[in-house]
């Protein structure tokens, strides 16, 4: 069924007059008769009455009426849905990080912008290592993963990252270790016969692996006392004197009893990296848009 007939039966409907329902549709008389026959002829009904004074709705056209207002208020509901999907308003976007993600301002203000531009986007985060958030990405189960990462990822040619922060490392003691009350910063070098505590291969995002490095230059053996999947379980060990931990400084924002930081020395820095496919929906388009226009404001700056 057409909704042009449905619109021009209700025109009719309103007015009671074919004259004056054409002139409000911008249309002459006679195509406007035909449309509610062939309307007529589809149903199987008359809907209205017509004599040459006067036009009424039959029993069957009064109740068809407000069906036919319904289907139309329908079916420009669903027109507007699908607008306002292809905007990005409404929807669904899975979005990926890492532990750390959370407490760097450009991406919390960024989280908290969207939710504010789009309350009615269901927003699924997951927090997950690296190489987790890669293997989402490539069965597609999340759209845009924040991972950390010394180096730009390896990535299929589908994918795109961008950098979006660089910041340093810092060494988390006890309070009352020694390297947590001297006046000089420390440096790997005295990190020679520490006891560590790291994450393990699979949640360090890489990091295990360039500071053994940076170890190898500076001629010291690591000595990798426990290691943790997660940040609570990392931080609470070293609270607890299993040893020290190096940890991005955007992290010194958590506050844990017993626990210092210490600024460490570059060239150990560490980097968040936005990363997503090509072809993203609208949800996940808006979202990277806004990151990506935050993060040119805050370089322009800068």
């Amino acid at each position: 069924m057409d909704l042009r007939h449905l619109r021009y039966f209700l025109c009719v409907a309103d007015e009671m007059h074919f004259g004056r329902a054409a002139a409000r549709l911008g249309i002459s008389q006679p195509p406007l008769s035909q449309q509610i026959r062939a309307l007529e002829d589809e149903l199987g009904v008359r809907l209205f009455d017509r004599t040459s004074r006067r036009v009424r709705l039959t029993r069957a056209g009064e109740l068809f009426a407000p069906e036919a207002r319904l289907a139309l208020q329908q079916a420009d509901y669903a027109a507007h849905t699908a607008r306002r999907a292809q905007r990005g308003e409404i929807g669904r976007l899975a979005l990926g990080f890492t532990a750390s993600a959370p407490f760097v301002p450009k991406i919390s203000q960024a989280l908290y912008h969207f939710r504010q531009a789009h309350p009615e986007v269901e927003l699924k985060l997951e927090e997950l290592g690296r190489d987790e958030q890669l293997d989402a990405l490539a069965q597609n189960e999340i759209e845009v993963a924040i991972i950390r990462g010394f180096g730009k990822p390896l990535l299929s040619s589908d994918l795109t990252a961008t950098c979006l922060i660089e910041e340093s490392m810092v060494l988390a003691l006890r309070e009352d270790h020694p390297l947590a009350t001297r006046d000089l910063d420390p440096t790997i070098a005295d990190l020679r016969d520490e006891p560590l505590v790291l994450y393990s291969a699979a949640a360090g995002a890489g990091f295990n692996e360039h500071f053994f490095w940076l170890c190898e230059q500076a001629a010291v053996q690591p000595r990798v006392a426990h290691e943790a999947n997660g940040l609570a379980t990392l931080l609470g060990l070293v609270a607890a004197g299993f040893g020290a931990t190096i940890l991005a400084e955007s992290l010194v924002r958590l506050h844990v009893d017993n626990l210092v930081y210490r600024q460490f020395p570059p060239p150990l820095e560490t980097r968040l990296w936005l990363v997503h496919h090509a072809q993203l929906s609208p949800t996940a388009r808006n979202f990277v848009e806004l990151v990506q226009r935050s993060n040119a404001v805050e370089d322009a700056a800068a």
